[in-house]
């Protein structure tokens, strides 16, 4: 009798400890899948992350290349500095201009320096440079006379976040950018449903984003295919943007080389400048 009762207390002891092991198991298990596999971020979710990370950027380093309508086909590359105050260099080449093609754009002191080559020394006395005091004449007086004059002075960061506004963002993939593993999304949105999803941001915020639309409008855009490839750190490391426009079609990629690095620009030297305000006063005069 008592080695059928010790039987029977091990035996039970011994299916309660495998029963408690199950659960254990079991509970493990859970606690693994729970913690590891959380549910994917919606492609909107993870296009609105990214533009969110833009308000975080004081400065960036950015390449592009494409066809615009004005320029036709173009490459550049450039440095920008938003805080503590605006700030640009670019040089740009617009590749169906021929000599006249090339130009070094430098923004800083709330002034635009357009030229640097000898190319436009021989036509300016010798000076390789024309300053445009934007306080004094407006963006408008810059017109298209540079290649990328008129978009000097426009954040590429703001306008990566268009996307938001679209009604079918879906990802595509994944794909490596300059090294760089992203995930890529795509969707097509027109600017007035781009501004119709800013009705909830801050004021600050829907202005910010506002400005990226200026240069659609002029073109004559109003329907854009985009792009966009977000790295692991959920910020916009490559767009793209497609639209007829007005005068043909637009078709440009802008790749983020770096982010919050120290951007420098100084004025070129005053001998070497050419004053359009002062030249403007004279010719009056």
């Amino acid at each position: 009798m008592k080695f059928s009762v010790r039987g029977s207390v091990r035996h039970r002891a011994t299916g309660a400890a495998l029963a408690a092991l199950v659960l254990a198991g079991g509970a493990v298990g859970c606690s693994k899948d729970s913690g590891s596999e959380s549910p994917e971020m919606t492609p909107a979710a993870a296009v609105a992350k990214a533009a969110k990370k833009t308000e975080e950027i004081t400065s960036l380093s950015y390449r592009m290349t494409g066809r615009t309508p004005e320029e036709g086909r173009v490459k550049a590359e450039a440095h920008m500095r938003m805080k503590p105050d605006l700030a640009m260099s670019m040089k740009m080449t617009a590749l169906d201009q021929g000599a006249d093609g090339t130009a070094e754009i430098r923004l800083v002191d709330k002034a635009m320096y357009i030229g640097g080559s000898a190319a436009a020394a021989k036509e300016m006395d010798g000076k390789r440079w024309i300053k445009f005091d934007m306080s004094a004449l407006g963006a408008d007086a810059l017109g298209s006379e540079a290649p990328g004059a008129g978009a000097a002075d426009k954040n590429p960061a703001q306008e990566s976040t268009l996307l938001t506004g679209s009604k079918n963002v879906e990802k595509v993939g994944t794909e490596k950018v300059e090294g760089v593993e992203t995930t890529h999304y795509k969707g097509t949105v027109t600017l007035d449903e781009f501004r119709a999803s800013l009705k909830d941001e801050s004021k600050a915020t829907r202005e910010k984003r506002e400005k990226g639309l200026e240069q659609y409008e002029k073109l004559g855009v109003d329907t854009l295919t985009m792009d966009m490839w977000v790295d692991g750190e959920d910020r916009t490391k490559q767009f793209r943007m497609r639209g007829a426009a007005d005068k043909g079609k637009l078709d440009t990629t802008i790749t983020f080389l770096d982010y919050n690095k120290p951007v420098t620009v100084e004025a070129p030297p005053a001998k070497d400048v050419m004053d359009l305000a002062e030249m403007m006063g004279d010719l009056e005069g």
